[in-house]
């Protein structure tokens, strides 16, 4: 059966306020962070530096925007 985790609330990583399905953060698996705080710890595992985390995230707003339209 599937759920529906979508919340509000303030990621304690960024302090930004998030509207989604927040993400389990890898540094010690019990804080709950925004969506974007969770991608980009996921990237940084990568090695991937931040413009390049930032150039994936604009991709993913934008075909998330036109997703919701």
């Amino acid at each position: 059966m599937k759920t529906n985790n979508t919340r509000r609330g303030i990621c304690p990583k960024c302090g930004k306020e998030y509207i989604g399905v927040p993400a389990l953060s890898r540094t010690d698996n019990e804080t709950m962070i925004c969506p974007d705080c969770g991608i980009r710890e996921s990237l940084e595992t990568l090695g991937l530096p931040v413009s390049e985390q930032d150039k994936i995230l604009d991709v993913i707003h934008k075909h998330t925007a036109e997703m919701v339209q």
